[in-house]
């Protein structure tokens, strides 16, 4: 018998929870950890949002991310209903590409990208129909200007480019003083040093992020 492909191995998780409803069946499919923090960064959350949204705490979703945890079917069921996703899409591997193959490309139009609104930016997340991409780019209305707008400071995994399209913003890292950037000043830095950013001009500073 031939064996099934890999995402269907969400039926037979399906199956155990039909059984014994209560059973915390563990679920073990080849980097789950890696396909839950690649969906979390296409959708531009940090592990503070994904965990508000799950339920799940953000020291719980960490470990699942680096592969030191294997979730629960609860757990599974919380990041399927919390990122929007259906069981198959979350143990589905990435598609690997062929030696020599490419060619991938993706156009958004002004105004056209995906909509991801927070207490203090507003986000347009661009390049949204390619998946597994290696940056997510996305333009963002900064639209606090006050620090004390922020109940933490903001973090998540990788490295992030920032570019001030227009305004000025007081740009907050944790490790360093606070330095004002202005209209096509731009900084590089890695995000799980926690980072902010504060409108100084009059009107909202607009800025070009990219996290890889």
């Amino acid at each position: 018998m031939s064996e099934k492909p890999s995402f269907l191995q969400s039926e037979k998780i399906l199956e155990v929870s039909t059984q014994s409803p209560n059973a915390e069946a563990m679920v073990e499919p080849l980097e789950l950890g890696k396909r839950v923090r690649e969906i979390r960064l296409s959708q531009n959350l940090t592990l503070e949002e994904a965990s508000k949204l799950t339920g799940l705490a953000r020291s719980t979703l960490s470990k699942i991310e680096n592969e030191q945890i294997s979730p629960t079917f609860t757990a599974v069921n919380k990041l399927v209903k919390g990122l929007g996703i259906d069981i198959p899409q979350l143990f589905s591997q990435p598609k690997q590409k062929a030696p020599g193959s490419g060619g991938r490309r993706d156009i958004t139009r002004k105004g056209e990208g995906r909509p991801h609104p927070t207490p203090t930016y507003e986000h347009e997340l661009l390049a949204t129909q390619l998946s597994s991409k290696k940056m997510v780019p996305f333009r963002t209305t900064v639209r606090t200007h006050s620090w004390d707008e922020y109940q933490d400071w903001i973090r998540h995994d990788g490295e992030e480019f920032l570019f001030v399209i227009s305004g000025s913003i007081m740009f907050y890292t944790e490790f360093y003083e606070p330095i004002e950037l202005h209209t096509g000043d731009s900084a590089y830095y890695d995000c799980e040093m926690g980072h902010a950013l504060v409108s100084t001009s009059e009107e909202d500073a607009e800025v070009l992020w990219v996290t890889a």
